[in-house]
């Protein structure tokens, strides 16, 4: 048995030898099946159909999420959903119908709204079956669910990301498992900013006193970066207390939120944590008030 180095080609290629860059397109390789021992995943075979190309008005493919055996593509322009091993066929009155089909990716079916990723792929964050991102080109944050988009922004906020996402460099999102919120901090050339919305009141949050580099959830805790440091938070009792530094906490309050109705207040009440209770010795009908002082928080003063 001798070996031979084999057949020479000796066509030409036609036009110039280079590298591609396909930015609205997808190329997926054999497939990878641990039970049977069968691992093609260095295998590109151009005979076969291994490509998938969006609509290149859509933008660049800027991030990739896997969703119930789909693939939900994050275009600069567009969200799609490309169905995996399976293909729809849509009726005369739009009602899509699936059915099984040979190829890897089949049809690419955009969710309802002309949003995108813009170029930040990092603001994107995760929980169960919800994602969120954010859209800088049109100023706005959004939410994936089962039911479609959702611009989230629009709860109270649309003015403030409108603003300040034509100024941010950067914008990095996550998720915080432990409170339940998606934080997003928007970075800009000598200040950063970090706001939370939160599901259970279905709107934003607050403003956070800390603002990482990059941060992750992981088993029900919420780790975050800062100059490189590994940072775990919820673990101590120090309230507000960040990056080895310490916060002071504010509320602001609206009252007044029709403001062409003229209103008179006579007492507001609050339900939280343990206010501040001063000893006091005057005798009521009833008995004594107040006989033993307690601390917690207080107000000095109230404008109106």
């Amino acid at each position: 048995a001798t070996i031979d180095n084999g057949p020479k080609v000796s066509a030409e290629f036609e036009g110039e030898y280079k590298q591609e860059t396909i930015s609205n397109g997808l190329i997926f390789s054999g497939i990878y099946n641990s039970k049977n021992s069968v691992n093609r995943t260095n295998e590109f075979i151009a005979a076969e159909d291994i490509t998938k190309n969006i609509n290149p008005t859509y933008g660049s493919i800027q991030r990739l999420y896997t969703r119930n055996s789909d693939l939900v593509t994050f275009c600069e322009d567009k969200v799609l959903k490309i169905l995996a091993n399976k293909d729809a066929l849509f009726n005369a009155d739009g009602n899509v119908n699936l059915t099984a089909t040979s190829n890897v990716l089949g049809q690419a079916v955009p969710f309802a709204g002309n949003y995108g990723i813009s170029k930040n792929p990092e603001s994107f964050a995760s929980e169960k079956y919800r994602a969120y991102f954010t859209d800088k080109q049109r100023g706005a944050v959004l939410r994936l669910s089962m039911d479609g988009l959702t611009t989230i922004s629009d709860y109270g906020m649309s003015n403030y990301f409108r603003d300040n996402f034509k100024l941010a460099n950067k914008i990095t999102g996550s998720y915080d498992a432990y409170n339940k919120e998606y934080n997003v901090t928007i970075s800009f050339d000598n200040k950063k900013e970090n706001v939370s919305y939160k599901e259970s009141v279905n709107g934003w949050s607050s403003f956070k006193s800390y603002t990482p580099e990059l941060a992750f959830s992981s088993s029900n805790t919420y780790y975050s970066f800062k100059e490189g440091n590994l940072y775990e938070h919820d673990s101590n009792e120090k309230q507000n207390y960040f990056y080895d530094t310490q916060f002071n906490s504010s509320i602001t309050v609206l009252l007044n939120d029709a403001a062409s109705i003229i209103k008179d207040y006579k007492t507001i009440n609050y339900e939280g944590t343990q206010s501040r209770v001063l000893k006091e010795n005057t005798n009521l009908q009833s008995g004594y008030y107040n006989l033993q002082a307690k601390n917690g928080w207080f107000s000095e003063y109230i404008t109106t």
